[in-house]
């Protein structure tokens, strides 16, 4: 039996830049996850935006994670030789004259001016961009190359030992009041769930608000439309290169149809149509399983009757800019050098688990 400080369960966006974090700060770690093309991390275009939805509301602690994500990623690119995060501006497309208005009125006194580089009825034109409402062009945003990233720092771990490719079964894991062991073959100090919409599934973390959220990208070809930013207006375009760009992405709760839906191709057509006036060509349909959370916030935290067992998820669509800076917070509780971020800490949910437990709805 090998001995590791952390089991991770999961090697998503989550279980990457945590497993990244723990072994360099020199813990042992093995990764159990099985490969899935449709998972959330997989499908994700990674935009990074500090400044988005339809409130145009600034993200969390925008400033915080948007640092250390591009910090994390960029050593991440010193150590494999290769581009993954993509500083690029993001132009927000108005949608109407009441948007418009309604921007520029709470452009004087918003907290969002450190990110906002230009904020007007009409800007400069852009090759292939539709502007009939005018814009805000959004600095420090951009975007990962997520499914890249994750199959360097895979590569690394297969090669290394520290991942391994299988189906994790709870019914092989044992725990016990200061360690775990798994399939006869692992013991380890701590488990760490990061196995994202998959935790609908898991017997201790089931009772979290954890609903899964179906998306869909298309990737398509314009040879026409600028490539020197991001566009959004109800859906992002993002910049591949060779007249390339995905576009994404759509947001659909339970029940929904496995694989890709011609509903989605449509849709997204259509918004890629209000963004330029150039033609184009769908080269490809991808669809994906998010984590979402009734807050809007991820989950993180220590089991509150089985220590050994924690969780990192449910970071949504906003997985890229959070896992870096929550992965490292999170390694510090994990150590106890921390106190966990009340926003983050599951234990808001704490009258979920004890309804749960009085119902017997779970293991432990």
């Amino acid at each position: 039996m090998t001995t590791y400080d952390y089991l991770i369960i999961g090697h998503g966006i989550a279980g990457a830049t945590l497993a990244h974090e723990l072994r360099r700060r020199g813990r042992t770690v093995l990764v159990l996850d099985t490969y899935q093309t449709d998972s959330a991390s997989n499908v994700a275009a990674g935009l990074m935006n500090p400044v988005a939805g339809k409130r145009f509301a600034l993200a969390w602690r925008a400033d915080d994670f948007l640092t250390a994500a591009a910090t994390f990623y960029r050593e991440l690119e010193q150590r494999f030789g290769q581009q993954f995060f993509f500083e690029t501006p993001i132009l927000k497309l108005f949608s109407s004259v009441a948007e418009q208005n309604t921007l520029l009125a709470r452009s004087a006194d918003h907290p969002w001016q450190n990110f906002v580089e230009e904020l007007a009825p009409s800007l400069p034109p852009a090759p292939g961009v539709r502007q009939d409402f005018g814009g805000v062009r959004i600095r420090r945003g951009g975007y990962l190359a997520v499914r890249e990233l994750l199959v360097a720092l895979a590569a690394e771990g297969l090669e290394q030992g520290w991942l391994r490719r299988e189906t994790f079964d709870w019914n092989q894991l044992v725990v016990g009041p200061a360690s775990a062991s798994y399939a006869g073959d692992v013991h380890a100090r701590r488990v760490v769930c990061c196995e994202g919409a998959a935790a609908v599934h898991n017997p201790y973390f089931d009772w979290l608000p954890l609903t899964p959220n179906q998306g869909e990208v298309i990737d398509v070809e314009c040879s026409g439309l600028a490539d020197t930013q991001v566009l959004n207006k109800g859906a992002y375009v993002l910049p591949l290169g060779a007249a390339r760009f995905r576009v994404g992405a759509t947001y659909r709760w339970p029940p929904f149809a496995e694989g890709t839906t011609e509903e989605a191709r449509a849709e997204l057509s259509q918004r890629l149509a209000s963004m330029t006036d150039q033609p184009f060509v769908v080269l490809a349909q991808r669809a994906g399983v998010r984590p979402a959370v009734r807050d809007r916030k991820p989950l993180l935290g220590v089991h509150p009757a089985t220590p050994v067992m924690s969780i990192l998820n449910g970071f949504g669509s906003k997985g890229v800019m959070l896992a870096p800076l929550l992965a490292g917070h999170f390694a510090d509780v994990l150590e106890g050098h921390a106190e966990l971020w009340p926003e983050v800490n599951i234990l808001r949910y704490h009258a979920l688990y004890v309804a749960a437990r009085k119902e017997g709805g779970f293991s432990s």
